[in-house]
């Protein structure tokens, strides 16, 4: 799909989300990307919000601040694509390939994230789901490596003693790396 192409539907889309009245009927219509082929798009900052994405190819795709609240990208190829700072709040990404995706800053709140695939996926600073949606997630260690030293790095004061236990078997390597990793983004 071109660049005309998309925009064209893009335009479309955002006139179907605000409901135009100006635009005729024909052109309030929801974006269908279903199967698209948009490797490499540009689409920073794009309104796609309810947006059908389901299986589309989106590799290495710029989608810096694009706003993706509850799209539809089941099945999608985002293999290193760019999310940074995306919404892609309540999005449905089951058994999307992130596989190397920059989501720095990305909000990913409520999003279903079962069975997507995360490896080697930057996932820093953003908002991860921790609900149901995020179980079955494949993951190559990067994550569960973050997850643990956040965990080893809680107050546990006032915790059961159980989990205090079980929090001070967390390698202290994990919550040092974390720090590290977190100080030299700041940079």
């Amino acid at each position: 799909m071109n660049q005309k192409e998309l925009n064209s539907i893009l335009e479309k889309h955002k006139l179907w989300l605000e409901n135009n009245p100006k635009g005729q009927k024909a052109d309030l219509q929801r974006a269908d990307l279903q199967y698209a082929d948009l490797r490499g798009a540009d689409l920073r900052e794009a309104d796609l919000q309810y947006a059908d994405l389901r299986g589309a190819d989106l590799q290495r795709a710029d989608l810096r601040w694009a706003d993706l609240q509850e799209a539809d990208l089941q099945e999608a190829d985002l293999q290193r694509a760019d999310l940074q700072r995306a919404d892609l709040q309540e999005a449905d990404l089951r058994g999307a390939d992130l596989r190397g995706a920059d989501l720095q800053r990305a909000d990913l709140q409520r999003a279903d994230l079962q069975r997507a695939d995360l490896r080697g996926a930057d996932l820093d600073f953003s908002a991860f789901p921790l609900w149901c949606g995020s179980f079955n997630i494949i993951d190559d260690g990067r994550l569960t490596k973050q997850l643990l030293g956040h965990l080893a790095r809680l107050d546990k004061t006032h915790m059961p003693k159980d989990l205090q236990n079980f929090l001070s078997k967390i390698p202290k390597k994990y919550s040092n790396h974390l720090c590290n990793r977190h100080i030299i983004n700041k940079v």
